[in-house]
C-alpha cells in the first residue's frame, strides 16, 4: 500500500507556513504605521513622521502632556476612510477564519500522519485550503486599497482634536502594508497545497514470478538435504552412543 506519510509533507510545510502567516496577519492589523505622513510644519510635531493605522494614529508631540499621542480611529467615525473601515472589518474576519483554517489543516496532517480514518480526510484538505483563499483575500484587500490610496496620496479628515492636518506633504506605505503582502502571499501558497492534495492510491504488490521460482528453488534443496541426510542415518543403522561420564 502506497504510504500516506509520503504524500503530505508538503501540505506539512502549508500547515507551518500558515501558521506563520496568521501571526504576520494579526500582527499587521495592530500595527500603527499602515500609511506613513511626512509632515512640513513642526510646530506640533517633534518628529515630521505620523503614522496612520488601521486602529488608531500616532505622532511625537512637544506640545501635548505626553511625548507620544495616539488617537483611536473607529469605524463609526464620519472622517474615517472607506479603505480604513474596510480594514477593520477583513482584519477581524480573517483572524478567526485564519484560525478555524489551522484547524482543520491540523486535524487533516495529523490523520494523515498517524494514519486515522485516512479514507474522507481529502475534503478536509480542501476545506482548508478554501478557507485559507479566504483569509489572504479578507487580508489582501484592504491591503491593495490602502497602498492604491498612499500612492494616490489621499488625504484624511482628521477631526481638530487629532491635531493632524488633512493633507500630509508625502506619504509612504509603511511596515504593516508590507507585513499585510507577505502574510497574504504565504496564505496563498498554503491554500494551494492543501487544495492539491490528493488521496494515494493504494497498490497490492503480487511476488513476481522470479521471485516465486527463486522461493520454490531454496524449499527444494532444503528438502533434498534433509532427505539426504535422514537416508544416511537409516542406512548405518547405528544407534548413538552414551557419554561415559554420565555412565560414572
Amino acid at each position: 500500500m502506497a504510504s500516506l506519510v509520503n504524500k503530505a509533507h508538503w501540505q506539512f510545510l502549508g500547515l507551518v507556513m500558515a501558521v506563520l502567516a496568521l501571526i504576520l496577519t494579526a500582527a499587521a492589523s495592530g500595527m500603527n504605521d499602515w500609511r506613513v505622513w511626512y509632515m512640513e510644519d513642526m510646530s506640533v510635531f517633534s518628529d515630521s513622521m505620523v503614522w496612520v493605522g488601521v486602529w488608531r494614529a500616532c505622532f511625537y508631540s512637544h506640545v501635548h502632556d505626553t511625548f507620544e499621542v495616539c488617537q483611536s480611529i473607529s469605524i463609526t467615525d464620519s472622517f474615517v476612510p472607506p479603505e480604513i473601515a474596510a480594514a477593520q472589518v477583513l482584519c477581524m474576519i480573517a483572524i478567526p477564519m485564519g484560525i478555524a483554517a489551522n484547524l482543520l489543516a491540523g486535524y487533516a496532517v495529523r490523520h494523515v500522519y498517524f494514519n486515522v480514518n485516512p479514507n474522507r480526510i481529502t475534503w478536509v484538505f480542501s476545506l482548508a485550503g478554501a478557507l485559507y483563499l479566504i483569509t489572504a483575500t479578507c487580508s489582501l484587500v484592504p491591503v491593495i486599497w490602502n497602498t492604491h490610496s498612499v500612492l494616490e496620496n489621499r488625504t484624511i479628515d482628521f477631526p481638530p482634536e487629532f491635531s493632524l492636518p488633512a493633507a500630509p506633504h508625502r506619504q509612504v506605505v509603511g511596515l504593516g502594508v508590507v507585513m499585510g503582502f507577505a502574510s497574504s502571499l504565504m496564505l496563498i501558497v498554503s491554500g494551494l497545497l492543501f487544495l492539491v492534495y490528493r488521496q494515494p492510491v493504494k497498490v497490492l504488490q503480487k511476488p513476481s514470478s522470479e521471485a516465486e521460482d527463486t522461493e520454490g528453488q531454496s524449499r527444494g534443496n532444503t528438502d533434498g538435504r534433509t532427505d539426504e541426510f535422514l537416508g544416511a542415518i537409516a542406512e548405518t543403522g547405528e544407534e548413538g552412543i552414551d557419554n561415559p561420564v554420565f555412565k560414572a
